[in-house]
């Protein structure tokens, strides 16, 4: 019975992974916690079944989903960050905050507030090794989440704007001496992380087929959670901790009851901040940059 819930935690750990790894790319390269990424989510899930239930072929409903997240990205971008990125870092923080309460409210507007059913575009189909069974649908999510991961980190390393991105994470001053266009690359990571986490409420919306207009609430906090938990600006340490998010909650809720699963989670986060300020990943004396 552990094995199997274990099995579970960790496919829903995937989710989690995705919305993690763009607040690590947020925090990272930015110092920015932006608020907008939960609507985000959201709205890459909502558009998604919008089109579905509309008749397009999922490829396309995937596609004006990205699309969609891209757009929203950018439009924080020139919305809350540009303006206010001279200011204290709090304006732009609650600005995004403003773009989620905004997102919620419209999709609620277009679509309604009640959760709908995603379709099933996964054959209901399982694997059993044993006694553990894990959900085709879960699987296919977690493998996607880590392949996508795994894409990110070699992008970082290999390719130009993938150095440039962590030059400036490193140091925004040095990396505008050393004749980093600062104003064109930052724009283009805040469409990463929304198209990153884009991706996570499709998946999200394979993997549990339901959306609604505020399923990104609960996981963007969890997303944070496990960004902090793993160590701030470390996407490898963002993996490890939306996985261990996952475990714990599957974890407590089948042995506490599912009233615990916060108080597990929080708690978790709680002690490892009293413990181990700078998380699991984190160096006590330099963050960790991507």
């Amino acid at each position: 019975m552990i094995a199997q819930q274990i099995v579970n935690g960790l496919m829903l750990g995937g989710v989690y992974v995705m919305i993690a790894v763009a607040f690590t790319l947020a925090i990272g390269v930015l110092n920015f916690l932006n608020f907008s990424i939960p609507g985000i989510f959201m709205i890459a899930g909502m558009v998604s079944w919008a089109a579905l239930k509309s008749g397009q072929h999922w490829l396309l409903a995937f596609g004006l989903a990205l699309v969609a997240s891209a757009i929203i990205g950018l439009s924080v971008y020139l919305l809350t960050y540009r303006p206010s990125s001279d200011s204290d870092p709090e304006v732009p923080l609650v600005s995004s905050l403003g773009f989620l309460v905004l997102l919620e409210n419209l999709v609620v507007l277009w679509l309604g507030s009640d959760q709908q059913s995603f379709p099933a575009l996964i054959a209901d189909f399982n694997f059993r090794a044993g006694s553990i069974i894990v959900g085709g649908a879960q699987a296919l999510s977690l493998a996607l989440s880590l392949a996508f991961v795994i894409a990110l980190s070699i992008s970082l390393h290999v390719t130009n704007l993938g150095r440039q991105v962590r030059a400036i994470a490193e140091s925004r001053r040095t990396a505008l001496v050393l004749g980093v266009n600062v104003g064109s690359v930052v724009p283009r990571v805040f469409v990463l992380g929304a198209v990153f986490t884009g991706i996570g409420g499709i998946l999200f919306a394979i993997s549990y087929l339901q959306v609604s207009s505020t399923m990104g609430e609960s996981i963007g906090f969890k997303g944070i959670s496990a960004m902090i938990i793993g160590g701030m600006g470390n996407i490898w340490g963002a993996v490890a901790g939306g996985l261990l998010i996952g475990l714990v909650e599957i974890l407590s809720t089948q042995f506490l009851g599912a009233d615990f699963v916060n108080i597990s989670v929080y708690g978790l986060l709680l002690a490892l901040l009293i413990a181990r300020p700078e998380g699991l990943f984190g160096s006590a004396a330099v963050r960790e940059k991507l």
